[in-house]
């Protein structure tokens, strides 16, 4: 596979997996607490197969077979890294709503 498709192939990956989380924050939002949960799943799974590319060009540099640079694989490693923080932001906020749908202030 090409350095381009590599690289399209992570953005795809995680930029699904951040849709997912923003998606899980929606739902949180709706007091679906247990489906936002559902969704960071969902997330975590297309993330995984984005960071297992992003690994493999890691694996491939640290064996002295070097990734060539481009302003695509830096956009795809900074969507990755995008995607890392959403998940964790969305996390904090389904724990948020679930303790303010549990005490009703919502």
């Amino acid at each position: 596979m090409d350095m381009e498709a590599i690289c399209f192939q992570i953005i795809t990956c995680v930029g699904s997996a951040k849709s997912a989380y923003v998606e899980a924050i929606g739902l949180a939002k709706k007091g679906e607490i247990e489906a936002a949960r559902d969704k960071i799943k969902e997330g975590d799974e297309f993330f995984l197969e984005g960071h297992h590319v992003h690994a493999d060009l890691i694996g491939q540099e640290a064996s002295g077979n070097p990734v060539p640079t481009s302003i695509l694989l830096i956009h795809a490693e900074d969507q990755l890294m995008s995607a890392e923080t959403a998940k964790i932001y969305a996390v904090e906020f389904i724990d948020l709503y679930e303790k303010l749908f549990a005490k009703g202030l919502i």
